[in-house]
């Protein structure tokens, strides 16, 4: 744990803490952004499942607002993420067209709910949407007090001894204490969730991503 340590001080003295910075304020922005803003970033959540965050940002992008439209039948969202080459099209349109009903009211809801209230809610009633994914969303609209826990900050934890396995996939139970071993290590550094993970990715993966 304690060349962990070393190593997220280092790379928040790097030029790497300006790139964390902007995506942070990036974050700040879209809570203040439209509905839609948010239900697009729900979207990007949907699709990163069990791919990549690269793959979902570059289907969000290549498809923009108008990609999820709700207005649009739950074949004609498959037919969108086949031709931007998404391999899931049919499941992860099938997840978009459910969530469609929540669109104009998603922002409404979260910003209502307490903290434990909202990541529950998003599990409870949108379809495909897990914890980790929960608080991918929430973190992303602003809400930096979540932890994602995705195989490469688990593996980070477990390489470091702080938790005792590696899970394919983590019961709520298990994501709790998890996550309570991350509320510690943030500190340690006078940080939030949010902040953590993006460095913590960064030194698994050599980048910063949202």
């Amino acid at each position: 744990m304690n060349s962990l340590i070393k190593n997220v001080r280092d790379v928040r003295k790097s030029e790497v803490k300006f790139l964390v910075d902007e995506k942070l304020d990036h974050f700040r922005s879209l809570s203040k952004a439209k509905g839609e803003d948010w239900f697009s970033e729900l979207c990007f959540c949907l699709l990163t499942a069990n791919t990549s965050a690269e793959l979902g940002i570059r289907v969000q992008e290549e498809l923009g607002f108008k990609g999820f439209t709700c207005s649009a039948s739950e074949n004609v969202l498959a037919k969108r993420l086949k031709q931007v080459k998404y391999r899931f099209y049919n499941r992860r349109a099938h997840f978009i067209f459910l969530a469609c009903r929540f669109k104009s009211d998603l922002k409404d809801i979260i910003t209502h709910l307490g903290h434990d209230e909202r990541r529950d809610w998003l599990v409870d009633n949108i379809k495909g949407i897990g914890y980790k994914e929960a608080s991918h969303f929430l973190r992303n609209v602003g809400f930096f007090d979540y932890a994602i826990l995705d195989k490469h900050i688990i593996r980070t934890l477990y390489e470091n001894k702080l938790v005792p396995h590696l899970h394919k996939s983590l019961s709520r139970k298990n994501y709790l204490e998890y996550e309570s071993v991350l509320v510690k290590l943030c500190k340690k550094f006078s940080i939030a969730q949010g902040e953590l993970d993006l460095y913590l990715w960064f030194l698994k993966t050599g980048k910063v991503l949202k």
